[in-house]
């Protein structure tokens, strides 16, 4: 069954707002596919339906990611009959995709509580699939149906559609952003982001790359911040105060989860925004960290006002940069970006 409950991955699908869309018959090579695009941000990854026994490598790696890394969503695509259907369900997709509309599918995903977003080529198509609880449309093939003037065509009428087009996205920022643009809510995109030639010299950097910016573009066409929040606060045991005893009060009063780690301590509950507490008083003060979608154009960004900045500590799975300069109250801020 689904890992992730329906709102779960509608939330994550809008938020990010590009899924990155493969096949490949070998497991050790689809987990290479998922594990690059996922070191480029993107947490929701489609593996279509497209050859013999797909959904046996699907079902390995449902219980594989479910093991090693329970943060990524994995759904299926390409699915078109209810039967089909089923049997990823039952291997794990917490989303179905499918190239047409079936009523039926449409009926066993919300049984199950599953997002379904079924292929549609006319309004009518859209109002049907909508009918039967479809929160989001897949417009397929995108560039066939009339691309993004379609989408504006459908939305004038029906604002409230969300759509995602597959089929004519490239993984550019012109295409990107005329998509956004006209109104879709999210793209998938396949073989321009998933390159058969990285795929054969296994060069996964590339795609981690690729998809790094191709959630940028999304951002930016979106008009999002790159700047996206406070991560974290950062705060330093006085002299007679242990950082675990810190922890422990933060536990004992609020519930919340603590974490340790080699250097400091996190504690933090289920919503965003996070507490960490040095094990040593290395400072008077706190600092800050701040949350960035992309970590090089916001480090760019920051020099471009004149902002000087450390050296950068660049981990695999996360990217920090301290301002040399502090805020007014001599707190240190840094920049954090990770997975």
């Amino acid at each position: 069954m689904a890992r992730f409950s329906r709102l779960e991955v509608l939330n994550e699908i809008t938020r990010l707002g590009v899924i990155p869309v493969f096949y490949n018959s070998n497991f050790d090579t689809a987990r290479k596919v998922i594990d690059a695009c996922f070191a480029g941000g993107a947490r929701v990854i489609e593996f279509t339906n497209r050859g013999d026994n797909a959904y046996r490598v699907f079902s390995d790696l449902v219980m594989y990611y479910a093991k090693e890394n329970p943060e990524i969503i994995l759904g299926v695509g390409s699915v078109g009959d209810p039967g089909t259907g089923s049997i990823f369900l039952a291997s794990g997709a917490n989303f179905v995709v499918g190239s047409v509309f079936n009523p039926e599918l449409a009926k066993i995903c919300n049984r199950r509580k599953v997002v379904y977003c079924p292929g549609c080529g006319s309004a009518t198509e859209i109002a049907q699939a909508e009918e039967l609880g479809a929160e989001i449309v897949k417009v397929f093939p995108g560039d066939s149906v009339g691309g993004p003037k379609f989408v504006k065509s459908i939305l004038g009428p029906t604002p409230w559609t969300r759509i995602m087009p597959t089929g004519g996205v490239e993984a550019n920022q012109d295409s990107i952003t005329s998509w956004f643009k006209a109104g879709v809510a999210v793209v998938g995109i396949g073989s321009d982001l998933i390159r058969k030639d990285w795929v054969q010299t296994e060069n996964y950097t590339a795609i981690t790359e690729l998809t790094a910016r191709c959630l940028d573009w999304s951002r930016t066409a979106r008009g999002l911040n790159v700047f996206t929040g406070v991560e974290h606060i950062g705060l330093y045991p006085a002299a007679n105060c242990q950082g675990m005893e810190m922890a422990e009060w933060y536990r004992s009063i609020f519930g919340l989860e603590v974490k340790e780690g080699n250097s400091s301590i996190f504690v933090q509950g289920s919503g965003p925004g996070r507490i960490e507490i040095a094990k040593s008083a290395d400072s008077p003060h706190a600092h800050v960290a701040i949350s960035v979608s992309n970590f090089e154009i916001a480090v760019e960004t920051l020099k471009a006002h004149g902002v000087e900045l450390e050296t950068p500590i660049i981990k695999p799975t996360s990217k920090a940069v301290y301002l040399k300069q502090t805020d007014p109250a001599g707190n240190r801020v840094h920049l954090l970006w990770r997975i």
